[in-house]
């Protein structure tokens, strides 16, 4: 743990470092660099899947020449329901949920992101997840129940507003990243990012997908989301702050149910048992 630590820290000075000299060269550079490297997990989940997995069909396709591999479960169940995972995570740690859908009578699909588990890929955005599960929803659906963890939840925010759905749909959004911009900020403050290169990487990001990335949000998005909606979050989190999903369930949306939690953080949250059982029979 100590040396995981050691080099850790080696890499974040490494890149403050990097970022500082570039930098000083094309503010425009080091805003490429550094938001590449925002996009870029670190670390991809390999472990050897859950037994479930073996009676899953292997499904793959192709997302702008990236293959996305997965599983189907149960096909030609009574309903369909997709599983989104999160930031450097996997759908093999969503064994448990397969089970119980499959045991419910529920087709269950289940695909890695790309630059996620056995998926191909080293980067990925909210508007290519999107775009995944959009295809998904094309070519294996249409999909009418979704549960999403935390950068998967963004992603399908952004997915349901292009894919005509009604009140009949519903979701499950657990500790879900509600604010591209609070991750933009701590991805900054990580790296002790200056002003003057945040504001050039805002730019990137305005070059590339045509927004801001305020326009990343749940809390905008939710506005266009017709179905029914079950959001989780822990008071403890600090990879998705519960703050953030405060703001909107201040909203008061009709078609939208809060579950607070205490203690289970970020990761926790998804494999509690109670929560489990509480997503399942809500889908």
């Amino acid at each position: 743990m100590a040396v995981k630590k050691s080099v850790q820290r080696l890499a974040i000075s490494y890149y403050k470092t990097k970022f500082r000299i570039l930098a000083a060269v094309s503010n425009k550079k080091a805003a490429e660099k550094a938001f590449a490297l925002f996009c870029t997990p670190q670390s991809r989940k390999n472990k050897k899947p859950a037994k479930i997995f073996d009676s899953g069909e292997k499904l793959q396709f192709l997302l702008e020449g990236i293959m996305v591999r997965g599983w189907r479960f149960n096909a030609q169940g009574k309903r369909k329901v997709l599983i989104l995972h999160g930031w450097e995570s996997s759908v093999t740690n969503f064994d448990k949920y397969i089970t119980h859908f499959v045991k419910k009578g529920y087709e269950v699909l289940a695909f890695d992101a790309p630059a996620h588990g056995s998926s191909g890929g080293k980067m990925i955005t909210a508007p290519f997840y999107k775009e995944m599960i959009k295809k998904i929803h094309i070519k294996f659906g249409p999909v009418e129940s979704f549960m999403a963890h935390s950068f998967g939840g963004l992603a399908l925010s952004l997915a349901l507003e292009e894919i005509k759905h009604s009140e009949d749909y519903r979701i499950v959004l657990i500790a879900p990243a509600t604010e591209t911009t609070t991750a933009l900020a701590t991805f900054f403050n990580f790296l002790a990012i200056e002003e003057s290169l945040r504001v050039a990487i805002e730019k990137v990001i305005i070059d590339k997908g045509g927004k801001k990335a305020s326009w990343y949000s749940i809390k905008r998005a939710m506005k266009n989301i017709k179905a029914k909606v079950l959001w989780i979050h822990d008071e403890d989190d600090i990879v998705t702050p519960l703050s953030d999903a405060l703001k909107l369930k201040n909203e008061n949306y009709s078609n939208i149910k809060f579950v607070i939690t205490k203690g289970l953080g970020h990761s926790k949250i998804y494999r509690d048992n109670k929560i489990i059982d509480t997503v399942v029979n809500y889908l």
